[in-house]
C-alpha cells in the first residue's frame, strides 16, 4: 500500500482527469458558441461506433469467461441496491412520479460509457478499459429496460423499454461477441476486420466525450439545482461505497469465483463512481410525463447530470488514488 500525496493526486488528474474534462470542455464550448444537434453524433454513436467497441474488446479481452459474467452480476447487483436506496429516499424526500423517476435514474446508473470508459483506460490501462466497455455494455441493457420502465412509471408506457432495447445493437453486439469467443470464431486480432472493428471503435471514445459537452452545454439547470442535492449525494458517496462493498464481496473467499485480478475490482468501483449517466434525459424525455410543476423530469436529469459532473471531478480524483494505493480493494 503506497502512500498518497498531494504531487500523486495532482498527477492522477493530469493523467486520468484531466484529458476527459478537456475533450468534454471542447465540446461544451462547441455546444455553447455553435447551432450544433449532437443528435446524429448521438446516433452513429449508439449504432456504429459503441458496437464496434463492445464487440472488439469483448472478443479480444484477456479477462476471463468467468470473470466477464461476474462482472456482469455485479453491474446487476449494484443497479438493483440503488434504484432499491434512490426509491426510498426519494419517497422520504417528498418525490412522486414522475419527477421521482429522473430522482432513481439520476442516482442509480453511472456515465460508465463516454465518461467512465476513458476514465478507466487513462487510469488503468488496457484492463481498465476492457472492464469498463463490459461494465458499460451491460449497465445499457440495463438502463434501455428498467430504466426506461422506471422513467415511464404511471405514464402507461412502462414496458415500451423491451421493444426499445430490441433496437439497440448494442445489446446484439454483447450477444454475438460472447458467442463468437465461446465458440473460438474470433477472426485473427491482426486481421483486416479485427483492425476495421479497432479503429472505428478506439473513435468512439473522444466522440462520446464531445457529445457529453455538448449535451452539458444546453443544461437548464436553474429551478432544479436545489432539487437535485440528495440524488447527487446518493451517486458520488452513497455508490461508491455500495460499488465497493460489491467488489471486496466479490475479491474475498466468500464467493467461489472471485475477480481475477484487484485491476477490475478497482475499475469496477470507479465505474460505480462515475457520474449520472446522459441517457436518461433521453428516457425521461421520451417515455415520462412531464406534468405541470415547476421542474420537468428532463430538466431534473440534466441538472443532476451536470452538477455531478462538476463535483465528480475531484473526488474521483481522490478515489483513483485510494484504489491505486490499494486502500480500498
Amino acid at each position: 500500500m503506497s502512500a498518497i500525496s498531494i504531487d500523486g493526486l495532482i498527477g492522477i488528474f493530469a493523467t486520468a482527469i484531466l484529458p476527459i474534462v478537456a475533450i468534454a470542455a471542447v465540446g461544451f464550448a462547441l455546444g455553447r458558441t455553435r447551432d450544433v444537434d449532437a443528435g446524429p453524433l448521438n446516433t452513429i454513436t449508439i449504432y456504429v461506433l459503441v458496437p464496434a467497441l463492445v464487440f472488439h474488446t469483448l472478443v479480444t479481452t484477456p479477462l476471463s469467461g468467468a470473470t466477464v459474467l461476474l462482472v456482469a452480476v455485479g453491474v446487476i447487483a449494484f443497479t438493483t441496491a440503488m434504484i432499491v436506496i434512490a426509491g426510498g429516499t426519494g419517497r422520504l424526500a417528498g418525490r412522486t412520479e414522475p419527477l421521482l423517476g429522473a430522482f432513481v435514474l439520476a442516482a442509480a446508473f453511472s456515465n460508465g460509457g463516454n465518461f467512465g470508459i476513458p476514465l478507466s483506460e487513462f487510469a488503468f490501462g488496457a484492463t481498465g478499459r476492457s472492464t469498463a466497455v463490459l461494465y458499460a455494455a451491460v449497465q445499457g441493457v440495463l438502463l434501455y429496460t428498467v430504466g426506461t420502465y422506471v422513467a415511464a412509471r404511471g405514464s402507461g408506457g412502462a414496458f415500451a423499454g423491451v421493444k426499445r432495447a430490441a433496437k439497440i445493437p448494442l445489446v446484439y453486439a454483447v450477444v454475438v461477441a460472447l458467442a463468437v469467443r465461446w465458440l473460438g470464431l474470433a477472426p485473427p486480432v491482426d486481421s483486416g476486420a479485427m483492425s476495421t472493428l479497432q479503429l472505428v471503435g478506439d473513435s468512439s471514445i473522444p466522440v462520446m466525450l464531445l457529445i457529453l459537452g455538448i449535451q452539458l452545454s444546453g443544461t437548464n439547470y436553474g429551478a432544479a439545482l436545489r432539487g437535485v442535492l440528495v440524488p447527487n449525494a446518493l451517486k458520488l458517496a452513497v455508490a461508491p461505497v455500495v460499488g465497493a462493498a460489491i467488489a471486496i464481496l466479490f475479491s474475498s473467499t466468500l464467493v467461489p469465483i472471485g475477480f481475477e485480478n484487484q485491476t477490475v475490482a478497482r475499475v469496477f468501483v470507479l465505474e460505480c463512481a462515475a457520474p449520472s449517466a446522459v441517457t436518461p434525459i433521453i428516457l425521461v424525455g421520451e417515455f415520462s410525463e412531464h406534468g405541470d410543476g415547476p421542474i420537468s423530469p428532463p430538466e431534473f436529469a440534466s441538472t443532476a447530470i451536470l452538477t455531478s459532473t462538476l463535483l465528480s471531478i475531484p473526488i474521483l480524483t481522490v478515489l483513483i488514488a485510494l484504489l491505486r494505493a490499494g486502500v480500498i480493494v
